[in-house]
């Protein structure tokens, strides 16, 4: 009888210990499908260091451009 006893109860640990680690995998894998998606949205939110050099250079490129006016401007007076 204390046999039996002791069998059901080392069941009931592994079976809990597996419940517990499935349960644990279950949530790495939701966790690993929600980083893939984050990274997705991420690449479609932000620009890249090459996007932003070819904006600041056509922005400096107008100021040049102003600034030439501005100047012509001044020595024609």
């Amino acid at each position: 009888m204390e046999m039996m006893l002791w069998n059901i109860a080392l069941t009931a640990l592994v079976a809990l210990i597996s419940w517990f680690a499935r349960n644990l995998h279950e949530e790495v894998s939701r966790l690993n499908i929600l980083l893939n998606r984050t990274r997705e949205e991420v690449a479609k939110e932000y620009v890249t260091k090459a996007e932003v050099h070819a904006d600041i250079n056509r922005v400096m490129d107008r100021l040049d451009a102003l600034d030439a006016k501005i100047d012509r401007l001044i020595e024609s007076r």
